[in-house]
């Protein structure tokens, strides 16, 4: 692991995630736009750049309304519904290809909306355990930017940011692609880091890391998970007793510290074994396990296959990835 680094770029490092902007959205009301389930391992991101929406979504959390700075990721990668609210029939959309995203617009003469669409991608087991420790929907809101604030708080580098994306996908800029993309990956991070500073922050891994008490040992598991870590430890790394360590961890992540850490360990393990130059036993060891046939064992029971399966079906994605044949 990252020696000296926070918990997020711990998680990062363990998760790649890919990032594409795709869309920009220009609207007169009436509108409305439809949005299919995704596949797993994708999260739908919108950005709201002017007006208001009203989302409805088919996970059963109702209506929400999103105003110009929200930022809405969709974790749980349901089909979702936004509308101007008006309950008129929307113009229909018309699109058009733009040099670096696909431009959707309509007709309408009412109330302007402006929005940027994307995707965030994980692929498998990296999805695991962003996916499981998530919530199904997450708002947050680009602050904006004043001089007595200046450019230091999280809300207002994501204004920033969001700006910078803006412009890139108005503009037709040499590589406003590949900025686009790189900027995605950036929107994420920014976006977990301002949730989890959020006094309420969600329940999973966001309301665990905002926890100034609770932090610290999410930190140390990220940062050492092959140390065989017991409760009493992680409990005196936190201030806390052993039975105030186990609720606080049920009541914001939503699962035990075990449970979690195995995640780690898992995620690392399979990671790992990708690389042809490193033995099943050191894999072992780095995942925490002084046994490689007990490592094994909780590897095949976690991830529903054997270490060396696991390998050669990576290897295949490897091949097919750079255009080859398995």
């Amino acid at each position: 692991m990252l020696p000296n680094v926070d918990w997020l770029s711990h998680l990062f490092a363990l998760m790649p995630v890919r990032g594409s902007l795709d869309i920009r959205c220009s609207f007169g009301a009436p509108w409305a736009l439809s949005h299919d389930a995704v596949a797993k391992g994708e999260i739908p991101y919108h950005i709201v750049l002017k007006g208001e929406a009203v989302l409805e979504d088919s996970a059963g959390l109702g209506k929400t309304r999103l105003m110009a700075g929200d930022i809405l990721l969709l974790p749980g990668g349901e089909a979702h519904n936004l509308h101007d609210g008006s309950g008129q029939r929307a113009k229909p959309v018309v699109r058009r290809d733009g040099i670096n995203v696909v431009i959707n617009e309509n007709s309408g003469t009412g109330e302007q909306f402006d929005m940027l669409c994307g995707s965030f991608f994980l692929e498998s087991p990296y999805d695991r355990v962003l996916l499981r420790y998530l919530p199904e929907r997450l708002i947050v809101r680009a602050g904006i930017q004043t001089e007595s604030r200046g450019n230091n708080t999280t809300d207002s580098r994501l204004a920033n940011l969001v700006a910078l994306m803006r412009a890139e996908a108005d503009g037709e800029c040499l590589g406003g692609r590949a900025m686009l993309n790189a900027c995605s990956v950036a929107l994420f991070t920014l976006v977990l880091r301002l949730a989890s500073e959020s006094e309420n922050a969600p329940m999973g891994l966001l309301a665990l890391a905002g926890h100034p008490r609770l932090a610290p040992a999410l930190g140390a598991m990220l940062d050492d998970p092959a140390r065989a870590w017991t409760l009493p430890e992680l409990a005196d790394i936190c201030n806390m007793s052993r039975a105030t360590l186990v609720r606080h961890f049920q009541e914001r992540l939503g699962h035990s510290a075990n449970d979690f850490l195995l995640d780690i360990r898992m995620t690392l393990a399979a990671k790992e074994l990708e690389k042809s130059n490193i033995s099943t036993g050191a894999v072992a060891d780095l995942a925490g396990y002084q046994s490689e046939a007990a490592f094994q064992r909780a590897f095949k029971k976690h991830m529903g296959v054997t270490p060396a399966q696991w390998r050669r079906d990576s290897a295949v994605r490897v091949v097919r990835t750079n255009g080859g044949s398995p």
